[in-house]
């Protein structure tokens, strides 16, 4: 027979309590009275027959019993708040929630999703950014946008971008350098991603320029690279599909015809063990018709 669960209620007090080390704080997460906490803690020990807290002047500590206790049920808490999480995404009708990088969701994915919500009005989009893998276990994250191969064993991805390098720069830092061979970048100041930080070597040894890529100013992201060239500061290196509509509109100069591709690109991604959300799998099929669009 199996041996019978103690009492919820107070088990959840005593979890809390044993977390924050204090019944006080406790009751403020549980939004209920420290005597209420303390109550409940009191049935628990009962029920065990052995004390799991010692009550100290100026708070509590956990007993050899209650150390024990706390150990075996965190997971478990864990493992029901992964549960709820889960089970809460699925219920999640109407909300699609991805993550993206900074630069990628400002130059490729924001300008597109006013027509994605024009055709889909009753999705409410919720886009986040980090540079961080998405735990699809314990984050509430319908799909992720991330670069490299393809080849996550756990994800499905669908590619969205090939990533290829191209230097930029304002028309009139253009005008005023005179550029006429990459060799000529060693008197340009480089701006370079700290998100991204070969991608100056990679082009410039893609076309053996014999520039030091090591030498400019670093930025936190390539959206803000983007931005110092746009101010005349340097010479940005781009992922081309980012920069394209500003070079068209004369915005940003492509000083040079060559770009390296890098074999990578970016992609959408969702667990393979997870079944998509229905505003995931709209939104699939808006981005598949979109990219078979400018094929």
């Amino acid at each position: 027979m199996k041996y019978p669960l103690p009492p919820l209620n107070p088990l959840r007090a005593f979890e809390a309590a044993a977390r924050l080390c204090s019944l006080t704080t406790a009751a403020e997460e549980m939004n209920v009275s420290q005597v209420a906490v303390s109550r409940q803690v009191r049935v628990l020990e009962e029920y065990f027959g052995v004390a799991l807290f010692r009550r100290l002047h100026r708070g509590i500590e956990l007993t050899r019993e209650g150390k024990e206790l706390y150990e075996g049920i965190t997971h478990a808490f864990q493992d029901i708040s992964n549960a709820a999480r889960k089970v809460s995404r699925r219920g999640r009708r109407n909300i699609l929630s991805i993550q993206s990088y900074t630069t990628f969701s400002q130059r490729w994915l924001i300008p597109r999703l006013a027509n994605f919500h024009d055709a889909n009005e009753l999705i409410e989009v919720r886009l986040s950014s980090s540079l961080a893998p998405v735990d699809f276990e314990t984050q509430n994250i319908d799909a992720s946008i991330r670069s490299g191969h393809g080849d996550w064993p756990d994800l499905h991805a669908e590619k969205l971008v090939d990533i290829e390098l191209i230097p930029i720069c304002s028309p009139m830092l253009m005008e005023s350098a005179k550029l006429e061979a990459p060799q000529d970048l060693s008197h340009i100041r480089l701006l370079h991603s700290m998100a991204r930080p070969n991608d100056w070597a990679s082009w410039l040894s893609s076309i053996d320029a014999g520039v030091d890529a090591d030498t400019g100013i670093r930025f936190d992201n390539s959206a803000l690279a983007y931005e110092a060239a746009s101010m005349n500061i340097g010479m940005a290196i781009a992922v081309k599909a980012f920069v394209e509509r500003q070079i068209k509109n004369g915005s940003f100069i492509a000083p040079f015809e060559h770009t390296y591709k890098t074999g990578e690109s970016y992609y959408l991604t969702w667990p393979r063990k997870m079944r998509p959300s229905e505003p995931l799998l709209k939104f699939l099929s808006w981005m598949r018709e979109l990219l078979a669009m400018t094929d």
